[in-house]
Parts: structure tokens; sequence; C-alpha cells
């Protein structure tokens, strides 16, 4: 955890761990600059609104430059980076791809989640289930199977389950691969009867059902909440609630969780920004939030 004082406030966030071949190397005017693996990319970012000299020399050099387009999207202009390549995380290995929308199918800050669920997961006084929901390229899947827990693995993206079953594949790792819409998975599973001892949903800002259904953040998250909930075994250890959509702030996730899950369960709660460190200032970049519900 990063924590800083400025003006007798006391900053807390919980920053990423265990990164070797990760580095946010730069932020600046509207974009930041990484490094990941053998390679350094530009890619936009909102949060980045402050206007500062480049000083790094990967600003001139980067192997890869993302630039949004104005009619919406963006593309990559790329001088010497292969179409995919894997890096490496504490004992883990994850295929990273450049991708139409920017992202690269790994999101570096979230490695201060899979240190806490592989602890807990691994202090567990019998093997869990755990559910994964909005699952993506499968990072905590692999973390989490490899802690010992017997993994569910959703998203409604073809793709980004067979990006994730290659990055099990890297680990060793298995799970139970599903591709379905979140919402309507989670309904089935409540009327089969089928239970988990541990829930981790990462849901999108906004997002489309492969039936059309809409989904907005502020105003399905909380029914969403509540029905992936009944899916918590009779003894559920934890209940992981990430969210990247701008102001919503961390006591906003402790809220839901401790208003859905503790009259039911007990336990406690805790929320937090995520963040990078920025290598060339000190400083931590925000990068969304995480709430946390654990008995």
């Amino acid at each position: 955890m990063f924590s800083a004082a400025r003006n007798g406030i006391i900053l807390i966030m919980w920053k990423d761990e265990g990164w070797e071949e990760y580095t946010l190397l730069d932020a600046t005017g509207g974009e930041r600059l990484e490094r990941w693996g053998r390679y350094t990319l530009i890619r936009p970012d909102p949060q980045v609104i402050w206007q500062e000299p480049r000083r790094h020399a990967g600003w001139r050099s980067a192997d890869a430059v993302y630039t949004r387009s104005a009619s919406g999207g963006g593309s990559w202009s790329r001088h010497s980076l292969p179409a995919s390549w894997n890096i490496a995380w504490n004992n883990f290995t994850f295929k990273v791809k450049p991708t139409g929308f920017k992202h690269t199918g790994l999101f570096p800050e979230q490695a201060a989640n899979w240190t806490a669920l592989s602890s807990l997961i691994r202090s567990a006084d019998r093997p869990l289930t755990v559910l994964n929901l909005f699952a993506y390229t499968g990072a905590a899947t692999a973390v989490c199977a490899k802690a010992g827990a017997k993994v569910t693995h959703v998203d409604a993206a073809k793709g980004m389950v067979a990006w994730a079953r290659e990055n099990a594949a890297l680990n060793g790792a298995e799970g139970r691969w599903i591709v379905d819409d979140c919402s309507a998975f989670v309904e089935r599973e409540a009327r089969r009867g089928n239970r988990y001892d541990g829930i981790l949903m990462d849901p999108p800002s906004y997002g489309r059902a492969p039936g059309g259904k809409a989904w907005k953040l502020e105003d399905d998250l909380y029914p969403f909440l509540k029905k992936a909930a009944e899916l918590l075994s009779g003894n559920p250890r934890f209940f992981f609630l990430n969210a990247y959509t701008a102001g919503l702030a961390p006591s906003v996730l402790r809220y839901l969780l401790e208003a859905v899950l503790v009259p039911r369960f007990g336990g406690r709660v805790e929320a937090e920004e995520l963040g990078l460190r920025v290598a060339a200032t000190g400083l931590m970049l925000p990068s969304g939030a995480v709430g946390r519900w654990m008995r």
C-alpha cells in the first residue's frame, strides 16, 4: 500500500506489486509511457491531465504509439513491435498483445489484487471454488488457480476467453471456461444451484450483451451485485469488485459491498484506489478502484 502526506491529508492507494518486466516510465500530456518487457509503448490516458516536460528518452524512441481517431477508436503506429509477446510477474507469465482499443490484455495495477487473492486462497482451510466474472484475459484466473482454487472463468467475448486459456496454459493452470453474457450466466447458475466460495468481477463502464441489451455501470451494477451475491456458498471467503468508471469512488464500492454482503454474511469490507507508480516522478497514477469483502 502506498501512503503519502500532502498538506496534512493522507492519501492511501493500493499499488502494483511484484513487477520486474513492467514499468510506468512517465505520464504527461494525456499519455503514459510504459515498458512492457523489451518494448516501450505510448498510450492515451484520460487521467493524465497535467502538462509536464517529457524528459524520458523513451518518448522519442517508443516501439509503438497508440493514436486516437477523431471518429472514434484509434490505431497503433508500430516501429519494432511483434504481434504479441510474453512478460513475467512474480512466477507467472502473461501474453501481451496491443489491441485496436489501446489495451494490451493486461492491467498491471491489478497485481495488488492478484497478491491479495493468492494469499486468501492459500490461507483457506479447504480448496475454494471461485467465480471470475467479466474475466477478460484471465490473469486473475491463472493466479487463483495456481493458488489452489477451482475457477470458473466467464466472459462474453470468445476471443478474450481464448486468450485467457493461453495465459492459463503458460502457467500450468486449469479452469472452467465459459463464453457467455455474465448476467445471463449468473441467473442460470442460481437456478442450477451452483455456489462459490469467492467471486471477483471487473464489470465494464458500458457494454452490450450478445442479445443487444445495454449495460451501464451506474444503473446496472447494484442489481447485478445482488444477483451475484446469491451465488455465494454458505461459508464464503471473499468478493472483489473492481471499477474503472471515472468518478466512482472507492467509498461507493465499500457502500455497495457493505449493504449487500455484510448483513447476510458478516465479514469486513475495505476499498481503495488502485495505482501505478510513475518512475520519472515517484508519484502515483490513479488506475481505478477496488472494494474487497472478506470473511
